[in-house]
Order: C-alpha cells, then structure tokens, then sequence
C-alpha cells in the first residue's frame, strides 16, 4: 500500500490517469499473450488421459514470459487450474522466480510445482483447496523465498494443529512453523483462533523481515515475540482487536517506517485515552514517514494543543510533526471527522473530506473489500453530480478494484454503477481511446458473468454497455457479451428491466452484424430464446415490447443467413406466428416485425416449400389488405408472396388459394400503394429483390420487386425511417440505394426487363423510374464534385 502512494505522491493528478496514458494501441506482446492464453494448443499439447498440459517439443520460456504467461492466465477468465499448472513441472523449459495466485483452484502439488523453481515471490489469496502440506513444501523449497503472501482463505494452518487445543510435540521439538531464511516480506490475513505460541513460532526464525502484515488476524497477545525483528520496517494491523495491550511492543520496533492500525470495525477502533496513545505512537517511532489510522478515534476531537512555542495540529497526537510532517496518513472514517480539520501535518491524507483524499484512500485501500466498497460509493456520487476533476485516475481505480475483487459482489455493484457515470460523462475523450475502452468493457463482462443472476449488476453492466458504441467496440469479445444478453432474456425475472434493456442491446447487436456473427448468434441459441419470450407472453396473453422487440430480434438473426431461417422453422416459429397473429391481430409493430422475418425465410430457396401450406397462404394472402404500420405489413406479405411464386406453378401445392387469385390480389394491393410512402426497412443488398426483377415467367413477382426499387430511390436526398433496432431508428437514404442498385448490377438487369417483351408497361415504367432516379442521383452527384473544384 505505501508503495502505491508514494509511487503516485509527486504527480497524482497526471501519473494515473488513463486517458493519458493508454492512448497507444494495444502492444504486440499483450496480443501475443491473449492469443496464447485462448489458445493453448499453438503451445501446448493435452494427454488425452488426465488432460494436463505439456509445453510442445522445441518450446522454452524464459523466466519474463512464463511469469506474463502465468498472470495472464491468472487474471483472466481462463481458470488456472492443475492441468495448466503441469507446464511448470518442466524446470527445463519453463523459470518462474514471481507467482501472483488469487482466487485459483490449485491444489498441494501444483504448489510444490511452482516451489520447486526456488521462488522469490509468492502470493497466494483465496486458494481455498491448499491443505497444511503447504508448509512442509515452503520449508523444502522457500530458501529463496524473499516475500510471501497467505491470504484469506487459505487455510494451511488448521486449528486442529495451531488452534486452541495444543500444537503438536514434532512443531515443538523443531522449534518453528516454516523455514524461509530470507524472508524479508510476510502477509497473513484472517488467521482466527490460534495460539499466541504459533506467532512465537512463526516469527522465530524470520529475522530479516522488513514487512509484516497481519491484517484480520486473532489472537495475537501482547505482541512481544516481535522485538527480535531489528529490521522491520512496516506493520500492519489493520483490523487487528487488541491493539491497545500492544502499544508497549509496537513502540519497541524502532526502524518503522510505515505503521497500519486502522479499522473498518468501528467496536475495535475506540481507545480511552486515544490522543494519549497517538502521542506515544509518534514519539517513540521516530522513522515513522506513514501513518494509518482510519477507523479509529485515535486523532481526537479536534481542539489543538500547543507543544512547543506556537505549532500546533488539530490533531493533538500528531503535534510533534507539524515540521516533519508524513509522507503519508491515513484519516478515513475517523472519528469526529479527523480528515476534515486543518493543520494536518501530512503531504497526503486519505479521507473523504474532498476528491483527492478519497482517491488516495481508494488507493490505500484497493486490497480492503470492506472500506473499499464505501470509497467506490463515495466515488460514485462524485460522478454522478459531476463534481470529479480527476476522471482518469477514478477509472483506474475502479478498474482495479473490480478486476481484484471479481467475487465480491458489493465491490462490482458500486464500480459498475461508477463505470456508467464516467462512459456516460467522458464522451469523445473516452470514445477516441481504444484501449480503455476494451479495459471497461472486459471489467464489466468480468462482473456480470460472475454474478449473472444479480439484477443489480446485470442493470448496472446492461445501462453501461449502452453507453458504447454497438456492435463496434464489443466484438473483441463478442460471443461472450451474447452469452451474457441471452442469459438476462432468459435467466432474469420475467419482464423485468433487465429482461427489456438485455433484449433491446441483442436486438441492437443482430441488427448490425454480419456473416459469420449472425450464424453463431444463432448458435448460442439466441433463435430459441426469443421463441421461448413469445411462447411465454403468449401463455398469458400478454403482448409488450419484449414480445415486439423478441420478434425484432429474429428479423435481425436471420437476415441473409439461411442457418438461422431454418432454426426458426425447426423450432415451430411459423406455429407462433400463427398465434400471434391469432391472439395479437392489431398490433402494427408486431405484425410488421413478424412479417419481415418471414420475408428473410422465403428468400431462401430451399426453405420456401415450407411455407407453400393452404393455412400459411392463406394468411399472406389476407394480409396483403392490411393498412397495419402504414404498407409495411401488406408490402412484406406481398414479398413472401413473390418469392413463392417466383419458382414456378409447379411448387404451389394447394388447391386454396389458388397461385392466380394471390397474385391478382396482391397486384391489387400494389397498385393501391402510396409510390411515395417512406419506409421502415433498411436493405444491405438487393439481391433478392433483383433476382425477382429477373423471373419473367411470373410478371407480378417483377412488378413487387420494381415498386421497391422505385419507392427506395423516388424521393431524391430524404431521409426515410429505418428498422427498429434497441428502441431507436436507423434512416437510410436514396443515394444509398441508388449506388447499390448500380454497385449490384441491376441497371443492366432493368433495361434488360424494358427491352423484353414480356412484362406489361406498368412493370416497364417502374423500372425506367427507377433508372431515371438513378441517373438524377449521378448528375446530382457530378454537380456536388464540380461545386467542391470551383470552391
């Protein structure tokens, strides 16, 4: 913690800021590594039978690419686990000297693996599978060992051996827990119940330390056995009860530094004479440059007392350095608001008197869940009314917090509330940076996919993600964004926020996709949970925007991709349309949605037949008279329609409707159709449409497909309503169609059309608008290039 402080002391406003610092992009080797870690086999080789990992024949790693190799892994969503941990036993070909583990499933032998490359650094927290036969492989292996980090919830010290019954004769007779003879940095946190001998033991032997950290710890008396500890340089005691009795011990330990008895629990922090002690605190350490006493009522209430001639603090045990003020001292949640008062001898202070003071206890704090949850809250209301100058260093921290904590949910909660307020207030200055994007974004999918049934931070992530720009700065991590948005449609209270904001950003996303991603939407089951939505609005009878926008949903998935068409119909999606249509027969979004997904399955061709039935022809056939959503719903019928017919009067199977009473009809419907209408669609390509342009033996298929054309492009430079996707329009314009229409061939296929003699000169004429739009489209185009020359 101090390091961090003092590593920011000089230039907090500028040194962590992320903005400017992540404006590169990402470096090749970071590429390389997040490969190599989805990719293990371009390195590595399974034995079919256990399943563990084997560097490949010819492969070695030096000491800094195993050790990136194993925090990247560590620090991802990939789990390290014994099979991945089997590409260190090779001492050949791979070197570790630093371990950082949290939160892994590794066991007693994966330690000793990684013990076995003669350590200098180990860190483990939340290891929860490690047994006592740890200690025996510390001592057999950690004569290097140079600093080491048990923390919570590693429970390699049972109460069955150290706790109240009585240490074993063999611990007495060796005369020590672990041997580790260069030990210079120790961290215990959360040992409960043990014996004041166990510390007597633990510390005997470990004479060169300079750091000792006993966060959380019991049972710790009155802290004598610490006076051989000649070296010590920092201590701390966060949260340790007892501190009091202590006092006389801890004053002993001259070469201080960096003191830490600071409390989140407000029972352990009250002292009856705190200035007294404070006073004591400070004069008998000397070298004392940081200081921590958040969470108590050490400093007072406040009333300055003068020591010698006229220097004085506001907090009378720290008036002796009011010229030698600290480095650093922390202030947080004091009592009587210690951090608020003035002549505070200290050159930074955590508190929550101001912005500063909150960041730098969010930086003392990042390793303390408890205090740190209340400093992203009060990080959070900075935002929120926009009262925060340092935005970049804020990111970071939250940033950090969250990837520490992945399993605390109350630290996810408040960062991914924080998140949202900085995105949504940084605006172009985040949106410009690449990097901090991904970061945010991975943070927040690292969070909801651990706590994926929270609806707190499911909402959170959700609201956030709405921020970006979709699907653009979300396909690094596509699939698993998928993965996430269909477990809120489908995992989530019905018809709650989350369920809606989840299916409007799926929505969003299918709509602008192409490819390969939509088939794998498809893939990860999105089909089969908008179907699922439907068949439980339908249960109850209920339509709603979820129902509309599920139906949206499938529009988008299967645009132009046949895989998913065929889903729709192998999970019975025309059956719910029928019902839809049956229970919902007014609703114009919803028709208008349904209809356009059956406009995406008749343009598959060896899907068609499956719609060439009486019932669903006859549905068509009634719906080329609906005035639902303006034409949307009659022009789409009259789609599906033409492409049914488009192949011959062979494939219509059914005697009612008969193949020329539909196609009068939806002639009929044609000609009564505004030529003028502005249109909620958006087409990417007109190769379906132009395919029909060329079916002579069918002309009213041609004329379906010319009136598109002409209506797409008859409105020269306006603007026309698109598909609806995630709650707002996308418009699209006729130079565009005009361009594609050109770009696709189909003015070579249209003058083919008016130069045959088979389609009737209503058909002719449509297409010869259509070339006359296209051509004032050129003109119109070579105007505005010769306009910019004489500019």
């Amino acid at each position: 913690m101090l390091q961090s402080i003092c590593r920011h002391s000089s230039a907090l406003p500028l040194e962590t800021c992320s903005f400017c610092n992540s404006s590169s992009p990402e470096s090749l080797l970071d590429l390389c590594f997040n490969y190599i870690n989805n990719n293990l086999d371009s390195i590595c080789v399974s034995c079919r039978i256990t399943g563990r990992l084997n560097l490949k024949e010819g492969v070695h790693l030096p000491v800094e690419i195993c050790e990136k190799f194993l925090d990247v892994r560590a620090n991802s969503m990939s789990r390290v686990n014994s099979n991945f941990i089997n590409i260190f036993k090779d001492r050949q070909s791979t070197r570790l000297k630093r371990v950082r583990l949290r939160d892994i499933d590794i066991t007693d032998r994966d330690l000793e693996i990684l013990l076995q490359h003669k350590l200098i650094e180990l860190d483990i927290s939340y290891c929860s599978n490690l047994t006592s036969s740890c200690i025996k492989h510390i001592t057999e292996y950690g004569t290097s060992l140079s600093s080491l980090t048990i923390g919570e919830k590693v429970d390699i010290f049972p109460t069955n051996i150290f706790g109240k019954l009585k240490f074993t004769e063999q611990h007495y007779d060796r005369g020590f827990i672990f041997l580790a003879p260069s030990l210079r940095r120790l961290t215990l946190k959360s040992l409960n119940a043990l014996q004041p001998d166990f510390y007597l033991l633990l510390l005997r032997h470990l004479t060169s330390l300079t750091h000792l950290d006993l966060s959380n710890c019991s049972d710790l008396d009155n802290f004598e056995y610490t006076e051989h500890l000649v070296n010590l340089n920092s201590l701390v005691l966060y949260n340790v009860s007892g501190i009091e009795n202590m006092i006389p011990a801890i004053c002993k330990l001259k070469t201080l530094r960096h003191l830490d008895i600071s409390q989140s629990k407000e029972e352990n922090g009250k002292y009856e004479n705190g200035c007294q002690i404070l006073t004591t605190l400070v004069n008998s350490l000397p070298k004392l440059t940081s200081l921590d006493i958040s969470g108590t009522n050490l400093a007072g209430r406040g009333v300055a007392e003068t020591m010698s001639g006229p220097v004085c603090s506001d907090i009378p045990g720290l008036s002796s350095r009011m010229n030698t003020p600290f480095q650093y001292l922390g202030l947080y949640e004091t009592s009587h608001d210690a951090c608020l008062r003035h002549d505070i001898p200290a050159k930074l202070i955590a508190g929550n008197a101001n912005e500063e003071q909150i960041l730098v206890a969010a930086l003392a704090f990042l390793d303390r869940t408890d205090m740190l949850q209340k400093i992203l809250n009060e990080l959070f209301h900075l935002l929120r009314f926009e009262s925060c100058s340092y935005v970049g260093q804020a990111l970071n921290i939250v940033l950090e917090a969250m990837n520490r904590h992945l399993a605390e949910r109350h630290v996810q909660i408040s960062g991914s509330a924080t998140l949202f307020y900085i995105v949504k207030g940084t605006g172009k200055q985040l949106h410009d940076v690449v990097r901090v994007k991904r970061k945010i974004i991975t943070a927040l999918l690292n969070g909801m996919s651990v706590h994926r049934n929270d609806e707190t931070m499911m909402r959170n992530g959700c609201l956030t993600l709405c921020q970006f720009k979709i699907p653009a700065d979300v396909l690094f991590d596509y699939e698993r964004l998928v993965e996430i948005l269909l477990h809120s449609v489908y995992g989530m209270a019905q018809e709650s926020f989350v369920q809606r904001i989840g299916i409007y950003l799926l929505n969003s996303l299918a709509c602008q996709i192409d490819g390969q991603q939509k088939v794998r939407l498809g893939e990860l089951g999105a089909i089969n949970k908008m179907i699922w939505l439907i068949a439980d609005r339908l249960e109850r009878g209920h339509c709603d925007d979820v129902l509309e926008v599920a139906w949206s949903t499938m529009w988008n998935v299967t645009d132009e991709t046949p895989s998913n068409c065929r889903k729709f119909l192998e999970i019975k999606g025309m059956e719910y349309f029928l019902m839809c249509l049956e229970k919902f027969p007014n609703k114009d979004e919803l028709l208008r949605n349904m209809m356009g997904l059956l406009g995406n399955v008749a343009e598959v061709r060896e899907l068609r037949h499956f719609l060439v039935t009486s019932k669903y022809l006859t549905v068509f056939s009634d719906l080329l008279d609906s005035k639902s959503d303006g034409i949307e719903v009659s022009y789409n019928a009259a789609g599906v329609i033409s492409h049914i017919a488009s192949d011959g009067p062979d494939v219509w199977m059914v005697f009612q409707p008969t193949r020329s009473y539909v196609l009068d009809k939806m002639v009929r419907a044609i000609d009564r159709w505004d030529l003028n209408s502005q249109r909620n669609i958006n087409y990417r390509s007109f190769e379906p449409i132009l395919y029909l342009v060329k079916v002579y033996h069918t002309p009213e298929c041609q004329k379906w497909a010319v009136w598109a054309l002409a209506n797409l492009t008859k409105v020269y430079r306006k603007w026309f309503k698109g598909r609806v996707c995630a709650g707002y329009s996308v418009f699209v314009s006729a130079e565009k169609y005009c361009s594609l229409i050109e770009k696709e061939g189909g003015l070579v296929l249209l003058q083919e059309l008016i130069d045959h003699p088979l389609p009737p000169l209503p058909v002719k004429n449509l297409a010869a608008m259509v070339i006359e739009n296209c051509r004032r489209y050129k003109e119109q185009e070579w105007i505005n290039v010769e306009d910019q020359l004489d500019g």
